[in-house]
């Protein structure tokens, strides 16, 4: 099927969201409905949600050439989320583009988690988070520490990044959700911006410290989707030779960051999920080091307690 204008009067919401489902399927593309949501909303100024309401809207001839650009890049696998300059991550929209990794599903286990235990530690007595300190190393796009602020309406964090451009798009997306005024953001190396800035200098300063590092092993590369290896940032994804390079540090340091009760919670490669268990679980200041499992129940969190 082409997208001519012969067959203009067939081009509705509901055909063209069919069509390019099927194109992405057949490409192996991962979450075609949701890809093809994203464009046609893009394409014609509206959210997802307006699709459905009026899926039997036609489409112009400008919005169909638009499409069938946009369509024939994400069939050459790249990522729908920078063609439209948008992911969605913990229910909301996050501006995204090459200076970042796109959000994914799997790290929202790590902003569960931390509103669980929140909850389970605090109850209604401090529902939303009053004090609380958060430290969200390697931050990318802001997406773990936007996404916990915006449920905790009373906690801040302290966002860090080696790359500037990161903690531009970052910045952007914490006032975009209204959290800017309770985001720091500081540049440097993994803990050491954290380490030497005001609200998070010295031992026991955050309630919880939260990262997904770069963890791609070596011996994975080779099998990274194109969409991933041709277009996302290198140095926000490769680990190194055992894809711990940036865990060993965070299981070594992060510890004496946290409040006693406090925890750790790093995003890892499931097929090193056991070895970087046991970075954490060498540390004498962390309890209770277990692994938790993503949405698609790969090995994907370590967390930690300080005890």
């Amino acid at each position: 099927m082409t997208l001519s204008p012969a067959h203009a009067d067939v081009w509705t919401t509901r055909r063209l969201l069919a069509w390019m489902g099927e194109a992405f399927t057949k490409k192996g593309l991962d979450s075609p409905r949701l890809m093809s949501e994203l464009l046609l909303s893009h394409v014609i100024g509206c959210d997802r949600l307006r699709l459905y309401m009026d899926t039997d809207r036609p489409a112009s001839p400008l919005e169909r050439e638009s499409l069938r650009e946009l369509v024939a890049r994400a069939l050459k696998h790249e990522p729908v989320q920078y063609l439209v300059g948008e992911g969605w991550f913990f229910g909301l929209p996050f501006k995204v583009d090459r200076r970042v990794l796109i959000p994914r599903p799997a790290t929202e286990t790590i902003v569960q988690e931390v509103l669980q235990h929140h909850r389970a530690t605090h109850g209604s007595a401090n529902a939303t988070g009053e004090g609380v300190l958060v430290g969200d190393v390697c931050t990318g796009s802001g997406c773990i520490s936007v996404a916990i602020l915006k449920n905790l309406r009373g906690a801040r964090a302290v966002a860090s990044d080696i790359s500037a451009d990161a903690l531009e798009v970052a910045r952007l997306n914490a006032q975009r959700h209204g959290v800017l005024e309770r985001m720091e953001f500081v540049r440097g190396d993994m803990l050491t911006p954290l380490r030497d800035h005001p609200p998070t200098r010295g031992d026991a300063a955050l309630d919880y410290l939260v990262s997904n590092p770069p963890y791609i092993p070596d011996d994975e590369w080779r099998a990274v989707e194109p969409n991933v290896k041709d277009h996302e940032p290198h140095s926000a994804l490769r680990g190194g030779v055992d894809g711990l390079d940036f865990v060993r540090p965070l299981a070594a340091q992060g510890a004496a960051m946290v409040k006693p009760g406090g925890m750790v919670l790093v995003e890892v490669a499931d097929a090193r999920s056991e070895q970087a268990r046991e970075l954490f679980a060498a540390n004498e200041y962390l309890v209770e080091v277990r692994v938790l499992r993503d949405f698609e129940g790969l090995n994907r969190v370590v967390i930690a307690t300080r005890k």
